[in-house]
């Protein structure tokens, strides 16, 4: 997939692709105006939305009722290294949930594909390219 990156006013980068436009600001504390998510939150939901699109589609697949699932995120931070260094994902059923079906939603739930790119990560490569 093709990104393009525009800079905008203020703390504001858009990142644009296919028919879309994404939009992220910093918060105050930064300088930004928390006008939308900053990027790394981003990051963050799209990891939690992915895992919630495996729920819903294997719940989907057997013809279980998706009412009152939640999936609950968290992470732990190191402030020594400033780093994410545990992410917790909880899949939140109702107490009418199968019980057989527990440990074969967390299955489907790891084949999320933002969470295997975090687990076998690409390399990333920057360099720089002069327009006109």
């Amino acid at each position: 997939m093709e990104i393009t990156v525009t800079l905008e006013d203020g703390m504001k980068v858009n990142a644009h692709f296919k028919n879309f436009t994404v939009h992220t600001d910093q918060a105050k504390i930064v300088g930004g105006e928390e006008t939308y998510p900053d990027p790394f939150s981003y990051f963050l939901s799209s990891l939690a939305t992915c895992a919630g699109f495996f729920i819903l589609r294997f719940c989907q697949s057997r013809h279980l009722s998706t009412e009152g699932i939640r999936l609950q995120m968290s992470n732990d931070w190191n402030k020594e290294k400033g780093l994410m260094e545990n992410i917790h994902l909880e899949i939140q059923i109702p107490a009418s949930f199968p019980d057989k079906y527990h440990s074969a939603l967390i299955r489907a739930t790891n084949e999320c594909s933002v969470k295997k790119a975090l687990m076998s990560p690409p390399n990333i490569e920057v360099t720089t390219k002069v327009l006109g």
